[in-house]
């Protein structure tokens, strides 16, 4: 009878082992970017950063006037990005297309979390004194403004702390 329970173990465990083997099997395999995505994606990047540019968002005057609401340009352009990517991922989700990873985009409510609060205050707090976003500072790196660099030495000093001391229970990959 003790045999029976460990030939029926090794058989359960057969099974399981061939269903995850066959799940692995049917997943989407991440295609390598062919030349003229990449060729796509470094021409965004430079129309992107143009219009950064050209819109004054990479201008400290103009940021800290953004922020103590002297002037309202930035607000149309960032409220304009906030349309432009909610059309996109909109469409995306629609036609069903696929992320370069394979997979689809997925819709789920985040639960309110303080440290989601106290991260976003720490982010408008060093936007407001660097004078950029993650967006903007490479754009100030390309317009060869030198004090972009200690805003990327920062933005870098964040990501590490961030995994350095986040909850275990966050380490999620959907980041």
């Amino acid at each position: 009878m003790a045999v029976t329970r460990k030939i029926s173990r090794v058989t359960q465990a057969r099974r399981k082992a061939v269903k995850i083997v066959r799940k692995i099997k049917t997943k989407p395999s991440s295609t390598p970017v062919s030349f003229n995505s990449i060729l796509v994606f470094i021409l965004f990047g430079f129309f992107f950063g143009y219009f950064l540019s050209k819109s004054r968002a990479t201008d400290y005057d103009s940021i800290q006037d953004m922020f103590r609401l002297k002037d309202f340009q930035l607000y149309g352009v960032i409220g304009t990005a906030i349309l432009v990517v909610a059309a996109g991922l909109f469409l995306t989700h629609r036609f069903k297309k696929p992320t370069l990873s394979g997979k689809a985009l997925d819709w789920e409510p985040l639960k309110f979390e303080p440290s989601r609060l106290i991260g976003a205050l720490l982010f408008g707090a060093g936007w407001a004194l660097a004078g950029s976003c993650p967006g903007t500072v490479l754009t100030q790196l390309g317009e060869g403004k030198i004090f972009a660099v200690f805003t990327i030495a920062g933005i870098a000093v964040g990501v590490w702390a961030f995994q350095k001391w986040q909850p275990k229970d966050s380490n999620d990959s959907t980041c």
